[in-house]
């Protein structure tokens, strides 16, 4: 049967922090045979909710203690970096798609819904991408962002396919939560708590050693 986990989470760095430290126990490790790092392996959670109750506590990035000479997943110049490739639609020559590609009209047209029409609706959900990915190489990972307004807070609910737990966990959800900022400010309401899934959070073989030094632990 598929293992599905939950993690309660303070913050953005607490639930990296949980992840890892629970992949390198509950994770499947299997070869990959299609995708990134074709032939390399991944430890990899059958399905994963990370609830996050305070997601906007600043800093935004991985708690790293400086004793451990392990370097940052991300920087906080990266997120800001970042933000344009998720909320606009500016792609690079070299680029298939940027999720600001697919998110950039559906951001305004949430904030118009919520302040014309009110909160009590269940249709402010943005999509990315659209049924010509599945011809890429290298398709969206985040596949959608459902946005809530409820106990005066806008809560997002976030579905990634696949997901670097690494690098790619704490950069993604770092942005997310900036362009929640924003969005609840567009809106006149607080900031809420981020809700994420995913059935393919997952950590690479080459970075395993470094998982284990950040958290005392083994994988299997």
């Amino acid at each position: 049967m598929l293992n599905l986990i939950f993690v309660e989470a303070r913050d953005i760095p607490d639930a990296w922090f949980q992840c890892i430290y629970k992949i390198l126990d509950e994770g499947h490790k299997y070869v990959i045979e299609r995708g990134s790092f074709q032939g390399q392996e991944r430890l990899e959670f059958d399905y994963i909710t990370i609830h996050i109750k305070y997601p906007g506590v600043r800093p935004l990035t991985p708690d790293i203690p400086q004793s451990l000479g392990i370097p940052n997943p991300v920087s906080e110049e990266y997120l800001e970096s970042y933000l344009p490739y998720l909320m606009t639609s500016s792609k690079k020559p070299n680029e298939d798609y940027t999720y600001g590609e697919y998110l950039e009209s559906q951001i305004v047209e949430v904030i118009k819904m919520y302040k014309k029409d009110g909160y009590g609706t269940n249709q402010a959900y943005m999509t990315v991408g659209d049924p010509k990915t599945i011809y890429l190489k290298d398709p969206p990972c985040l596949r959608g962002i459902d946005t809530r307004i409820r106990y005066g807070k806008l809560h997002f609910v976030v579905y990634f396919r696949s997901w670097d737990l690494w690098n790619g966990f704490p950069a993604n959800l770092g942005a997310i939560q900036m362009m929640k900022e924003y969005m609840a400010s567009e809106i006149g309401v607080e900031d809420g708590e981020i809700i994420a899934s995913s059935k393919g959070l997952h950590l690479y073989d080459y970075i395993w050693e470094l998982a284990k030094l950040r958290t005392l632990k083994t994988p299997h």
